[in-house]
């Protein structure tokens, strides 16, 4: 599941010609990736849910250009707001912002990009609904949050779909920018897409072996 046509057709272009996976949209946000990754579910039998795209990386976890395999996937701001901080679901009582991906997968999908020379890291990829654009922002979450190694928006929401249907998930983030003070003009999509692709290829590597 990516959330838009340029991250499929990145993700395409790695698989090649395999038959054994479909690359549909998720849409942009949680919901939809939620709702979409469901309706995909129920049409089709499937053995494993994946959510790619690329995203930002955390100063210090992941510098552009490289790749991020979540360990965990993070629901990073479902919660509540108090005059003494932030209060996660887990906290408040009702669900987990947490979803483990399959871990075996995740060793071997790492293992397999670090064997060809691939920059990849390892951490929590964080689920937001409002990108991150500020310092004060990024030093919350990391405080809150010290092995996040990227963000995106959709991960959660297709990782919730497939715990629904009891599916091992992986989240992969390809890093196109410095999550922090929103800069347009420092955001390198072309490496992001290009490691798209290249993630793309190992994961089919990976999976057909």
């Amino acid at each position: 599941m990516t959330a838009v046509e340029a991250e499929q057709q990145a993700m395409l272009r790695g698989i090649g010609d395999s038959e054994i996976f479909d690359v549909k949209l998720a849409g942009f946000g949680p919901a939809s990736a939620a709702a979409r990754t469901a309706a995909e579910l129920s049409a089709s039998d499937y053995g494993l849910v994946i959510s790619a795209g690329i995203g930002g990386g955390f100063p210090g976890k992941a510098d552009v250009g490289s790749t991020v395999i979540a360990d965990r996937i993070i629901a990073a701001d479902l919660g509540a707001e108090t005059p003494d901080g932030f209060l996660s679901v887990d906290e408040l009582g009702f669900g987990s912002s947490v979803i483990m991906p399959e871990t075996a997968l995740v060793q071997a999908f790492i293992d397999a990009m670090s064997s060809t020379g691939i920059t990849v890291n390892r951490g929590s990829i964080l689920t937001v609904t409002t990108g991150t654009g500020s310092a004060e922002r990024t030093a919350a979450l990391t405080t809150r949050i010290p092995d996040a190694a990227a963000e995106g928006m959709e991960g959660f929401g297709v990782a919730t779909a497939a715990k629904l249907w009891n599916l091992p998930v992986l989240e992969i983030r390809t890093i196109s920018n410095a999550v922090g003070p929103r800069d347009r003009a420092a955001w390198r999509m072309k490496e992001a897409f290009a490691a798209l692709e290249a993630a793309g290829a190992i994961l089919r590597r990976v999976i057909t072996e």
